[in-house]
C-alpha cells in the first residue's frame, strides 16, 4: 500500500530529517556521475552536493553521503588532477567548495591540485573599471549577485585551508563593489545585476543596475553575509559593518515576507502583482540567511517567528512521488538577467538541484531553532 503524502510528511520530524529525505530522494534517482546537467563540473552539482556534505557533518557517520559527494568529483577529475570546466565564468567555481575535506582526509593530491587550479582562475577573470569581477565573459562590465556566492566562499575555504588570507580580502573588495552597485535604499533589497556599460536592455541608463530584485540572486547573497561573517578574524575592523548589511537585509526580507504562506515571490518586493508567483528556492535561502543570522548573533532573535513561519510554509509545499520520494515543486530554473516579465515566465520545475540544496541548507540552520516540528 502507498502511503500518502500526509502519512510521509507525518513521519518526518525534525527538520534534519526533511533534509536527508530531500538528499535520499536525489541519491535515488541518479548516479552521482548523473547530476544534471549531466557529466558536467558545474554549480547546480555543487550547492546540492554542497548542502549534502554539510548534512553529512552535522548528522554524522553517514559514508553514503562521503562516497556519492566523492564518486561526482573522481568521476570529472582525473588521476592528475585534471578536469574540464568554463574557465570564463564565476559559477565554475562554486562546485570547488567539495574539494577541500577530500583534500584533508585522503592522500590523494588531486583535490588539492583541482582546487588550485580554480583559486589560479581569479587573477585572470575580466574587471569593471572599479575591480570587480565580470560575472561571465560572454556578460561584459556586468556584475550579478550571483557571482559573490559562487567565487567568494569557494575563496574563503581555499584561504583558511592552505593560509592566504590574501584570498579573504579579495572576496571583502568584491563584497564591497557588488553592494555599492546593487544596493536599493529605498527597499533594502539589492538588484540581480549591474551594468558598468550601460549597454544592456535591461540596464538604467544612469545607474546601469538591474530593474528587478529576483529573489534567488539575493539568496546568494545572504548566504554570503553569513558566510564572511564566518571566516572574519575576531574583532576584523568590518566585521560591524558587514553584521550591519545582514541585519539590514534580514529586516528588509521579513517586509516582503507573505503574510499567508510565510514564503517569498519570485519578484521580491512585487506582492500585489497576480502574475507573481511563490517560487521556493529562494524562500529556503531567506529561512536560511535569517535562521543563520540569528544562530550567529547578527540578527535578532525577534526574527525567529519569522524564519518558523517560512519554513512550515516551505514543508506545506513539499510532496512526494509515487515511490515515497521527496520532491521539491515551484523552482525557478536557471535565470538571467531581464524585466519583470523575464523573471515571472521562467519556467518552474521540480528536484532541481538550486532547490533541493537550498532546502537542505535551511533544514540544517533551522535544526537550530525548530529542533522538533
Amino acid at each position: 500500500m502507498v502511503s500518502t503524502n500526509k502519512e510521509l510528511t507525518e513521519q518526518l520530524t525534525t527538520p534534519l530529517e526533511w533534509g536527508k529525505a530531500a538528499c535520499d530522494s536525489l541519491m535515488a534517482a541518479y548516479d552521482a556521475s548523473e547530476l544534471p546537467p549531466d557529466g558536467r563540473w558545474h554549480y547546480h552539482q555543487g550547492v546540492f552536493l554542497e548542502s549534502m556534505r554539510q548534512l553529512k557533518e552535522v548528522i554524522g557517520g553517514n559514508e553514503e553521503y562521503e562516497q556519492y559527494i566523492k564518486a561526482y568529483v573522481d568521476h570529472n577529475i582525473d588521476e592528475n588532477g585534471n578536469f574540464l570546466w568554463n574557465r570564463k565564468e564565476l559559477d565554475a567555481i562554486q562546485a570547488g567548495l567539495l574539494l577541500f575535506e577530500l583534500d584533508r582526509t585522503t592522500d590523494d593530491k588531486r583535490y588539492k591540485i583541482a582546487a588550485t587550479k580554480l583559486k589560479n582562475m581569479f587573477p585572470t577573470l575580466n574587471r569593471t573599471s572599479d575591480g570587480g569581477f565580470w560575472h561571465k565573459d560572454r556578460y561584459p562590465y556586468q556584475m550579478w549577485l550571483d557571482g559573490l556566492y559562487m567565487g567568494g566562499v569557494f575563496a574563503m575555504n581555499y584561504a583558511k585551508a592552505y593560509d592566504e588570507s590574501e584570498l579573504l580580502d579579495m572576496v571583502l573588495e568584491q563584497e564591497r563593489l557588488m553592494r555599492k552597485h546593487t544596493l536599493d535604499k529605498n527597499t533594502g533589497l539589492y538588484h540581480h545585476a549591474w551594468d558598468e556599460s550601460k549597454k544592456q536592455p535591461w540596464a538604467d541608463p544612469e545607474t546601469g543596475k538591474s530593474p528587478e530584485f529576483w529573489g534567488r540572486a539575493i539568496g546568494w547573497y545572504g548566504i554570503t553575509y553569513n558566510e564572511i561573517l564566518d571566516f572574519l578574524p575576531d574583532g576584523h575592523s568590518l566585521e560591524e559593518e558587514l553584521a550591519g548589511a545582514l541585519r539590514d537585509l534580514a529586516a528588509s526580507l521579513v517586509k516582503y515576507q507573505d503574510s499567508e504562506t510565510g514564503l517569498w515571490y519570485q519578484v521580491v518586493d512585487r506582492l500585489d502583482e497576480k502574475d507573481n508567483w511563490i517560487e521556493t528556492s529562494c524562500s529556503a535561502l531567506f529561512i536560511y540567511t535569517i535562521a543563520r543570522g540569528i544562530r550567529g548573533g547578527y540578527v535578532d532573535e525577534s526574527y525567529k517567528e519569522h524564519a518558523i513561519k517560512g519554513y512550515r510554509g516551505l514543508l506545506e509545499r513539499m510532496e512526494f512521488d509515487e515511490n515515497g520520494l521527496f520532491t521539491m515543486p515551484e523552482i525557478c530554473i536557471g535565470t538571467g538577467v531581464g524585466d519583470y516579465e523575464h523573471y515571472i515566465n521562467r519556467p518552474k520545475t521540480a528536484n532541481d538541484l538550486h532547490g533541493v540544496g537550498s532546502f537542505v541548507l535551511a533544514s540544517i540552520e533551522m535544526q537550530h531553532l525548530l529542533p522538533e516540528l
